[in-house]
């Protein structure tokens, strides 16, 4: 690790990300709340301005110049996320407007499609309800059964439980590849072989694991695997769904309209062959080509490098927070990325979080979308600072002082 962080030059990236020369209350802004939405560095603001002055136009449809280069750009967006996951085709990868509509996608047109009365679909304690909520809606329009997988009292995936739920009624396993709260990253691939062994299919909510781990789809063996372009340094609006193809030719569309059929009579419809069936309407353009853009900047600085620099401001602030008395952190796996979740003896995490803001450190307080985690882990919410490659040691020790200032404050 250190060699990694030695070459990774964090002032340099820094001044790449315009917005953290901003002051909030007169400090100097200490974004921390990188796991809701991180910034975004110029080359993503260059490459979508650029697109809307210069190339753009509708896609796929248009028979001029200016739409051919559009298409153009939109499908090498498309191959830069295959290369991104190491997927075996474009064709496996479908834009999405994000996370949430890519696990909704899943939902809807697999497991509405397979899924029949008493088949289960087994979920983590510690999901994100983007990867809960849509298989309890499917599970109430089939008749099939939500049925949680725990997490053990430092937050990992409790595998023994796991493989004794695993039986022929198991159709569906939905895990995230780190969670959002605990930080722990999932033995997804472990987890993989085991729901295939047991014939069931495996849905991974990415939307963390593309930004802290490396990721190769094929080499997990998910079959299917969402990520979100805003937490990866690109825009709003945009995400992906990698699908094994196999799988994907087998799904109804999720939506109807434009560019996803192939016939269209008063009579039926026939559906265009993937990855278009999932795409009507117009696509979310320019924010494609931000999202390639974002991940051309992180292969671009290193993968390893990027993760190595994380592991490193991770261990330095945990090391820090654990000092302070009342302090527990939520979350301990020995395999985290740049999550820590904590809770404190007697203070609300909203009044740390309020605190925090006054010295210009910004953090998220709540449930984060994930209540039955808060549940299991005996809490009603937690603060939370979620780190970034643009992160430094000194802005983790910026959060203790101003956690055990906000603690004095409050006491």
């Amino acid at each position: 690790m250190d060699g990694a962080t030695r070459t990774f030059d964090v002032m340099a990236v820094r001044r790449d990300f315009p917005i953290l020369a901003t002051q909030v209350h007169g400090k100097p802004l200490v974004f921390l709340d990188n796991a809701a939405s991180a910034q975004k560095p110029e080359a993503v603001l260059q490459a979508m301005d650029a697109m809307y002055r210069t190339s753009y136009a509708n896609v796929h449809r248009g028979i001029y110049a200016l739409s051919d280069a559009a298409t153009t750009r939109y499908e090498a967006a498309r191959e830069t996320v295959r290369r991104f996951l190491n997927a075996a085709s474009a064709d496996e990868i479908v834009f999405t407007s994000g996370g949430t509509d890519a696990l909704n996608l899943v939902a809807r047109c697999y497991a509405q499609a397979f899924l029949k009365p008493g088949d289960e679909i087994l979920v983590t304690e510690s999901e994100h309800h983007s990867n809960l909520v849509p298989w309890q809606m499917a599970a109430m329009a089939t008749g099939a059964v939500v049925r949680p997988i725990p997490v053990t009292d430092a937050g990992e995936f409790d595998f023994a439980a796991f493989t004794a739920m695993l039986g022929p009624k198991v159709k569906l396993v939905a895990v995230a590849h780190m969670s959002n709260v605990l930080g722990t990253i999932m033995p997804v691939k472990r987890i993989a072989a085991a729901a295939h062994a047991a014939g069931a299919k495996i849905v991974v909510d990415g939307c963390q694991g593309a930004v802290h781990c490396r990721v190769d789809v094929r080499d997990l063996d998910a079959d299917f695997y969402a990520i979100t372009g805003h937490k990866i340094y690109g825009p709003t609006g945009i995400g992906a769904l990698y699908g094994k193809r196999e799988i994907l030719e087998t799904l109804p569309p999720y939506k109807g309209g434009g560019d996803m059929i192939e016939t269209v009579t008063f009579e039926r419809s026939t559906w265009a062959e993937p990855p278009a069936r999932f795409e009507a309407g117009t696509p979310m353009i320019v924010e494609a080509v931000g999202l390639a853009a974002a991940i051309d900047y992180v292969e671009a600085l290193g993968v390893e490098a990027i993760h190595a620099h994380e592991a490193d401001v991770l261990e330095h602030a945990t090391a820090l927070l654990a000092r302070i008395p009342g302090l527990r952190i939520i979350g301990t796996a020995q395999e985290k990325g740049g999550v820590i979740s904590f809770a404190v003896d007697g203070a609300h995490p909203s009044d740390i979080a309020t605190l925090l803001d006054q010295r210009g450190i910004a953090v998220r307080a709540g449930h984060h979308c994930a209540q039955p985690l808060m549940v299991r882990m005996g809490v009603s919410a937690t603060t939370r600072a979620s780190f970034a490659l643009y992160s430094t040691r000194a802005e983790a020790e910026a959060l203790a002082a101003g956690v055990e200032r906000a603690l004095a404050l409050l006491r």
